[in-house]
């Protein structure tokens, strides 16, 4: 992938998991509401947004947890993408 996020965006990439009822059903991931987390692909420079010093808090390869309804999905090469403000990632998601 080739995609250069600017400024405070962030590009992550949904984390897919099998969502099983409490009756044995598991859900295809389009019944599923849209994951929160997420793993970090690509990271802005940071810099000046809005007239605020912006330091990057994220790296490629971070699980993090964003927010329900943020960003906007795109496609790159058949893979779904979402690109998000950082202000949109509410934490770092540690193992």
């Amino acid at each position: 992938m080739n995609v250069k996020p600017l400024f405070d965006k962030v590009v992550v990439e949904n984390v897919t998991v099998e969502e099983k009822t409490k009756s044995g059903f598991f859900l295809p991931s389009s019944a599923q509401e849209k994951p929160q987390t997420c793993v970090v692909v690509a990271v802005g420079p940071g810099g000046l947004v809005d007239g605020n010093e912006v330091k990057m808090q994220v790296k490629p390869g971070d699980k993090v947890l964003c927010a329900k309804y943020a960003g906007t999905d795109f496609k790159v090469d058949g893979k779904e993408f979402t690109i998000i403000r950082q202000s949109d990632i509410l934490a770092i998601v540690e193992d």
